[in-house]
């Protein structure tokens, strides 16, 4: 959630981060509307609180005479002080939905527009060139046994998948990959629960504009994670951090699932856009002040990863109006792929700012000992999607496929080749 104070102070800033994103500037006079509404409830309970209490004591010290007249208009001070706090209570929740609906403030120096209107930042690695006509990532992955599109439908539906022999050590390699890059810097390494309570969901801002992508376990009152970002986010929700020596760093590798609703028709071929994939997220909790420096570290552990997989890649600056309702800005890292003629996003940092911990109530105490709320940020370090580019990118004119050094440890072998 956005500060209210911020809200109060400058509503046009706010109007013009909603412009930005695409969204709808009347919500901010719905907001400022649900805001005064409230605290002019809470200052008429507060007052007919205070007048009951006091008519309480006049009961005490009245006289046998009085005491029936005046227990009488207590009674009924009783009345409109329980009609003044349901008031209150109606008031906090219209003020709760209308701040929920807000989405975070848009950093400046972000593009402005919508998906096509990112500002490439920079372009690294030299394109691929093939004296064959380069194979898709499923046509390759078939023929070399890594994945099988066709049992994963059987068993599970559309847009599921096995992968399979050095398939499955591919990715378990590049996850590993992660996982010790991300150590190496700091960063503790998670395996979190991939179900989580609502209120948690909700923090994290999945359950606004991206609800519809979330799986909800109704009888359990649970929903599937579509990151690990979520479980991360809620770890220490509810508690006040020592940041005194530096930001917390978090790595969670998890499953993740994702409905993929609104996406009828697109990339249903091979795995770009898949109901479940593993990945490891890295996850930051940190002081407001560090967090674009934070912004520009992860951004930066991203990019060695993409090095260590020696693929070509851009960076791009995402425009207000593609940004989740949480992020402030968004760096994404677009892989080449070669069959498709295009970059194709393989991972992702925000800067969420206060925005989740707001919601989740995450804090830490300033040189004064105050409690403030804290700063989150994410980014992807690896996730399955990234064998599109890797496969595509290291094929060879017989059909087999490069591994990259970093992972020959992990899949044992230089050379995926054709069987026999």
């Amino acid at each position: 959630m956005i500060d209210l104070r911020l809200l109060r102070d400058d509503p046009e800033l706010v109007r013009a981060s909603q412009r930005a994103r695409g969204e709808n500037p009347a919500l901010v006079d719905a907001l400022l509307t649900a805001d005064i509404a409230r605290r002019s409830a809470i200052a008429t309970a507060d007052k007919l609180r205070a007048e009951h209490k006091a008519m309480g004591k006049q009961v005490g010290k009245a006289s046998k005479e009085d005491r029936p007249a005046l227990l009488a208009q207590a009674q009924e001070m009783s009345v409109r002080v329980k009609e003044a706090e349901t008031a209150q209570h109606a008031a906090e929740a219209e003020l709760q939905d209308a701040h929920r609906a807000i989405s975070n403030i848009v950093q400046d120096g972000t593009p402005a527009g919508g998906e096509d209107d990112f500002v490439l930042l920079e372009t690294v690695g030299e394109l691929p060139e093939f004296d064959f006509t380069p194979r898709d990532h499923l046509e390759l992955g078939e023929a070399l046994g890594l994945m099988d599109m066709e049992r994963g439908a059987k068993v599970s539906g559309s847009r599921f998948y096995f992968l399979t022999g050095y398939g499955a050590l591919l990715q378990l390699g590049l996850l590993q990959l992660a996982a010790q890059r991300a150590v190496a810097n700091g960063f503790t390494m998670m395996i979190p629960p991939v179900l989580v309570r609502p209120e948690i969901m909700a923090g994290t801002g999945f359950l606004g504009q991206h609800s519809a992508e979330v799986y909800h376990l109704e009888e359990d009152d649970l929903y599937l994670v579509g990151t690990s970002e979520v479980p991360l986010a809620g770890y220490h929700a509810g508690e006040i951090l020592d940041l005194d020596a530096g930001a917390k760093r978090y790595a969670g590798w998890s499953s993740c699932f994702r409905r993929e609703a609104g996406s009828y028709g697109k990339d249903t071929r091979g795995i770009i856009r898949v109901h479940q994939f593993d990945k490891v997220e890295m996850f930051v909790y940190t002081r407001p002040e560090d967090a674009d420096a934070e912004h520009q570290r992860l951004l930066a552990w991203e990019r060695e990863m993409l090095a260590a997989l020696d693929v070509p890649y851009r960076i791009i600056d995402v425009a207000g109006g593609d940004l989740g309702s949480s992020a402030a800005r968004k760096f994404d890292c677009e892989a080449w792929v070669p069959s498709q003629g295009t970059y194709r996003e393989l991972s992702s940092t925000s800067n969420c700012t206060t925005f989740q911990a707001r919601r989740l109530s995450v804090r830490y105490r300033d040189e004064n000992g105050k409690p403030q709320i804290a700063a989150t940020l994410n980014g992807t370090l690896a996730t399955t999607r990234w064998l599109v580019a890797l496969l595509e990118n290291h094929q060879q004119a017989d059909g087999s496929v490069r591994v990259p050094a970093a992972l020959v440890p992990f899949v044992g072998t230089e050379l995926l080749t054709l069987p026999g």
